[in-house]
């Protein structure tokens, strides 16, 4: 079940980053020489393009894993991913996995109730996706609450009683 969420997390977080790059470097193209606002926002699409599409990379990576976790057969036992990754006794013990969505990663379980997190998702995924992710949004939202505030009515001069 997991296998078949990430496989169509694949599919359509691909489709949405293209999605929005194309989206983004049209606002740029349009919109940019007008306003400073619009190329702003532009910029925010773009980089929640590359949030996701970073996010879906490591998606892929983590299918990859969960792929090679489920083919059984003839030495699947400690799991492919696992291997490697951690002492010998402590992969001996590994008896399932576990697929973290925030950060993501893919985690091997242990017989003890331990676990540990494999090196199946590059190291540089989470940070990049995060770091544009909240840079894309504070594009968004940050000429939305610049106008808000310009569009408020100033305090009326001298409205204190006299006399």
């Amino acid at each position: 079940m997991v296998g078949l969420v990430l496989y169509f997390g694949f599919l359509i977080g691909s489709g949405l980053t293209l999605i929005l790059i194309i989206c983004g470097v049209a606002a740029a193209i349009r919109y940019g020489r007008h306003s400073r606002a619009e190329l702003l926002r532009a910029g925010a699409i773009l980089a929640l393009g590359v949030a996701v599409g970073v996010y879906t990379w490591g998606m892929g990576h983590v299918l990859l894993a969960v792929m090679n976790a489920e083919d059984g057969g003839t030495g699947s036992s400690p799991l492919l991913p696992c291997r490697g990754e951690a002492a010998p006794e402590m992969v001996s013990q590994v008896v399932d996995y576990r697929v973290g969505w925030v950060p993501l990663r893919f985690q091997c379980l242990l017989s003890d109730g331990g676990s540990y997190t494999t090196s199946a998702v590059p190291w540089y995924v989470n940070p990049v996706a995060w770091t544009f992710g909240v840079a894309g949004v504070a594009g968004l939202v940050a000429p939305a609450v610049s106008a808000r505030r310009s569009s408020r009515p100033a305090g009326k001069a001298g409205t204190g009683s006299t006399g």
